[in-house]
């Protein structure tokens, strides 16, 4: 004799951990979630806490096998929670919340000159070993009269949404200009972003005074090259 279960799908999907249910429906929609890759619109309301409280449990794992005793040790007994808390809703929070909203204006003044926003100071951690990487962006705009208008400190809040993701430095600031881009439509863009890994400062070849530098060059400032000289030459000297 057949059965009908009485089962709620609801009740049935209660034991899934909320991690599960987030990479099926990114897998549903055929979407990428590398661990630089915002994932916001995947997330449903109040799933945020209960992921914080999954990285939590497997954080008190990672400690266990690392043999620290978390039940008597009183440094370490709340160390788990103050990780997942760092991670979910501070260092890799622009992985999981939906991009800062940036009022535009019309460009009324017709502007066209050479505009440079910086240095702006970011935070990120690198993919590879999860070691900040600390460093500094100066953004050039060459606007021209369709061009949309933000604010100053729009420019850092941008970066800090896509710098605070597991990041490597070259993705990152192809992913920053992208963003700019998008917003704003100049006739050029120009990103410098020289940064401090402490994957090299504080593991393997512990070099303290190692910097990367890289810059992605966009519309007339990679085809005229007096102006990106003009742009180079304002950055203040790094040191």
């Amino acid at each position: 004799m057949n059965t009908q279960s009485t089962m709620n799908p609801t009740d049935a999907d209660e034991g899934t951990p909320v991690s599960v249910k987030i990479r099926e429906r990114i897998q549903a929609s055929r979407k990428r979630f590398h661990a630089n890759d915002n994932i916001a619109q995947f997330i449903e309301p109040g799933e945020l806490a209960l992921l914080l409280d999954e990285v939590e449990d497997k954080m008190k794992g990672v400690l266990n096998s690392l043999v620290i005793d978390i039940e008597h040790d009183h440094n370490t007994d709340n160390t788990a929670r103050r990780v997942a808390k760092m991670y979910v809703n501070e260092v890799f929070r622009g992985r999981y919340v939906e991009a800062p909203t940036i009022t535009e204006f019309p460009n009324v003044g017709h502007l066209n000159e050479l505009m440079i926003v910086g240095p702006i100071i970011v935070r990120s951690a690198c993919s590879h070993h999860f070691c900040p990487v600390i460093g500094k962006i100066w953004i050039g705009v060459m606007p021209n009269e369709h061009t949309n208008v933000i604010g100053l400190s729009k420019y850092a809040r941008l970066a800090e949404w896509i710098m605070g993701r597991p990041q490597i430095q070259e993705e990152a600031v192809v992913q920053l200009a992208d963003l700019i881009q998008e917003k704003t439509q100049p006739d050029g863009l120009a990103i410098v972003m020289e940064a401090s890994h402490y994957c090299m400062a504080w593991r393997g070849v512990k070099d303290m005074d190692s910097k990367m530098i890289n810059s992605v060059m966009r519309g007339v400032f990679l085809k005229d090259p007096t102006l990106r000289r003009e742009f180079l030459s304002l950055i203040p000297r790094k040191g």
